[in-house]
């Protein structure tokens, strides 16, 4: 048996919070940003809520825009139902009104059995420490990546995003979509290297799975990707806990490189 549900935008939420913004700081900024490009918009605290809550999926092109200028990141890359009518009027630079999540954009969720007993309980929400090693074939050496990443969670579901400036300068955000299931984490990482780094501006991505220790406070284990010559590559990956809260002070003190 399935049932229609609306699902929480959790990338979008993970992001703002990152940027240490509240929604009505949120909205503020989005409308700046639509004076500069020459496109006012009307965001308000409410719109940011019904975008966040998934009773709204999908964007204006006006607010897609802004939302890109703000968060420095693709509108395909902020958990919004793009369709394809989307697509063009992103490209045309046209828009309707804002649309809501009907029968093409619904998400269908299990009624009864074990997804639907997992826990709502937020027990990772928070700051942490992400690791990975990495050989790098052109410089016959490995490295490692560091970041500090706000996890947002809703239920079973783990939306990681990098706070700016975390993995040092140039930086390298990265965002992870993760679920639960008991100690084990699985799910995928993409991150967005510098286009005045070493690679140039490359977009990488991957699947992860981890083991969660008992005390909640540190998952490891292994990423996969692919590499330029089309093979696959892999390594250790670890996430650490290092502080619960995600208030504005914390998330400002965690914008910064890992030492």
């Amino acid at each position: 048996m399935t049932t229609t549900a609306v699902v929480p935008n959790d990338v979008l939420r993970a992001v703002r919070i990152g940027l240490r913004l509240s929604q009505d700081d949120f909205a503020k900024a989005l409308r700046r940003a639509g004076a500069e490009l020459g496109e006012p918009n009307e965001a308000s605290k409410r719109l940011v809520q019904r975008w966040e809550s998934g009773t709204s999926r999908t964007p204006r092109g006006v607010y897609a825009r802004a939302l890109e200028r703000v968060t420095g990141r693709p509108v395909e890359a902020l958990g919004f139902s793009l369709p394809v009518l989307m697509a063009r009027v992103h490209a045309d630079g046209k828009g309707g009104h804002d649309m809501e999540a009907g029968a093409e954009g619904a998400t269908t969720a299990v009624v009864g059995g074990q997804f639907a007993a997992q826990s709502t309980e937020e027990t990772f929400s928070g700051v942490w420490l992400s690791r990975y090693e990495f050989f790098s074939s052109s410089r016959g050496d490995s490295y490692e990546g560091k970041h500090y990443v706000v996890i947002v969670q809703h239920g079973n579901r783990l939306t990681a995003q990098s706070l700016p400036g975390a993995s040092g300068n140039p930086d390298s955000p990265l965002a992870l979509d993760l679920t639960v299931d008991r100690n084990v984490v699985t799910g995928t990482w993409v991150e967005q290297t510098a286009t005045d780094g070493y690679y140039n501006g490359a977009r990488y991505h991957g699947a992860l799975q981890l083991l969660v220790e008992p005390t909640g406070r540190r998952m490891a284990g292994k990423w996969v990707g692919f590499g330029k010559d089309f093979d696959v590559n892999t390594g250790p990956w670890e996430l650490r806990l290092v502080d619960r809260s995600t208030s504005k002070a914390v998330l400002e003190g965690y914008s910064r490189p890992p030492e």
